[in-house]
């Protein structure tokens, strides 16, 4: 243990390396990240056992950096993996054990690109006593132990500082005065490490590279069938199947006992080895939903997400069941002005979008021109009133007609504009439900075998367009259009 001038007890020192394998830079990030968490988790269990003084103790961050001094010549077909220019850039990091596959890729791209060393070091950012404790399970914690404790008067606690978006918003380089590595800082990874468990009540390390979101359950029943086919086919790379509260299942035959009271936005995984499965998460409805689960999410830098849910058909020539593919955005949500203004436009990305119509093509075997019959694309308008008819329609109808919108919902746009904001790949891909501008509103009859059929559809199109994504190679999956001008070198 080592003692500060002003009486703070911190790890003992760990020496600066430089490194030219990536591996071997993990390797040090995670004695790093290791001895911190340890001593802060030993002091903590000492100071409720009451073995400890109320000294102060403190634990830092790994860091990983790197210095160039020249404009390399990079491949301009890739987006990340490069620094934009000279200079010391650096990033702290958090969890090495959950995103080591991420970490090694990231810095071996930096590597190989601009031929120098990476460095990796203790940081100057402590790690906040409530972040260390997550997954301590062996830790015995009495309510009325920590209850008497003030905690920021032995541990540091989280600092807003560096727990927000700006570099996610080009409003910061990063957390010193060097340009920032990576996208978050390791507080804001925590956080929302911390915040995934909660609102979806399955572990981080559960989630896959490809994200679903729906907004109905139906969904959840046809994606747990779905998986239990997987696990039964032999030939199938999925593996196991996680629901809601970590119960992960191989036999496709085994019980899931769910629990009593779902949290606001259950998760399941279809799960592969290499981390390239299928997670579907239900949000519910609404576009506060929808921004909390992806602004969680974005830190574990998932390869795509979509969303497949229900939606007000606005065309009389469209049919209950038939299919919106969003080729654009008509943003009326709200919740991400502050973040990513209205006005700054919300592209399809190609890539997304020959995925999700080759994907209906292939489940209903319906293509070509014969498509229209089925799916149409355009605007999808997203907005934050769900009884939007009740008011006054000549404003709403005619802004919806303006910008020749094809479909409504309440979460699609959300999505599709954090995912921008995030650099994430995005898609949309709806399903009429209701037709209320044309007097077919949802009734209990919906609840038939054809709609039914087309909710099974309608996850099967999601699922083949994750699966078509997958087998594209990331480099060509991260759109340039989702990389600012002097962008991260980490994606």
């Amino acid at each position: 243990m080592h003692e500060t001038p002003n009486r703070i007890l911190t790890p003992e020192p760990i020496e600066t390396k430089q490194f030219h394998n990536a591996n071997d830079a993990w390797e040090h990030v995670n004695k790093i990240y290791t001895s911190s968490i340890s001593f802060l988790r030993s002091k903590f269990q000492a100071v409720l056992s009451h073995q400890s003084g109320h000294q102060r103790y403190r634990a830092f961050y790994p860091e990983i950096r790197i210095t160039t001094t020249t404009y390399d010549q990079i491949d301009s077909r890739l987006s990340f993996g490069h620094v934009p220019g000279p200079g010391r850039y650096s990033i702290t990091v958090t969890r090495p054990d959950l995103f080591k596959n991420y970490l090694t890729q990231q810095m071996a791209l930096l590597i190989e690109n601009h031929k120098v060393a990476i460095e990796i070091a203790v940081s100057e950012t402590a790690i906040p006593i409530h972040f260390a404790m997550i997954g301590a399970t062996s830790l015995d914690i009495p309510l009325e132990s920590a209850g008497n404790l003030s905690l920021r008067d032995i541990f540091d606690v989280p600092d807003l500082g560096t727990t927000n978006d700006d570099i996610v918003n080009g409003l910061n380089t990063g957390e010193t005065e060097e340009e920032a590595l990576g996208l978050f800082t390791a507080q804001r990874v925590d956080y929302s490490l911390a915040r995934l468990a909660h609102y979806t009540a399955t572990d981080p390390e559960h989630f896959q590279n490809f994200v679903l979101f729906t907004n109905y359950q139906f969904y959840v029943s046809e994606f747990e069938n779905y998986a239990r086919k997987m696990l039964a086919d032999p030939s199938s790379e999925y593996t196991s199947f996680v629901s809601t509260g970590n119960v992960e299942i191989s036999d496709p035959d085994a019980e899931i006992t769910y629990p009593t009271k779902l949290p606001q936005m259950p998760s399941y995984h279809l799960k592969r080895p290499d981390g390239n499965g299928i997670t579907l998460v239900n949000i519910g409805v609404g576009p506060s939903n929808a921004k909390t689960a992806t602004d969680h999410i974005s830190v574990l830098r998932p390869h795509a997400w979509l969303m497949v849910g229900h939606c007000a058909g606005l065309r009389n020539s469209q049919s209950l069941g038939d299919f919106v593919l969003a080729h654009a955005y008509l943003r009326e949500d709200r919740v991400l002005d502050d973040d990513l203004p209205a006005w700054v436009p919300v592209p399809a990305l190609a890539e997304v979008q020959i995925a999700l119509e080759k994907a209906v093509a292939d489940i209903t075997k319906v293509s070509g021109f014969e498509l229209k019959q089925i799916m149409r694309t355009g605007t999808v308008a997203t907005v934050d009133n769900r009884n939007w008819e009740l008011r006054d329609n000549s404003g709403p109808v005619h802004r919806l007609s303006q910008s020749r919108a094809v479909a409504l919902d309440m979460e699609s746009a959300t999505i599709a504009a954090n995912g921008y904001r995030f650099r994430v790949p995005y898609g949309t891909l709806l399903c009429v439900s209701d037709k209320p501008l044309h007097g077919e509103l949802k009734l209990p009859g919906m609840a038939s075998s054809f709609y039914n059929t087309q909710v099974s559809r309608h996850l099967l199109i999601g699922i083949r367009a994750m699966e078509l994504l997958c087998e594209m190679p990331l480099e060509r999956l991260q759109s340039r259009k989702l990389r600012s001008f002097n962008e991260t070198a980490f994606l």
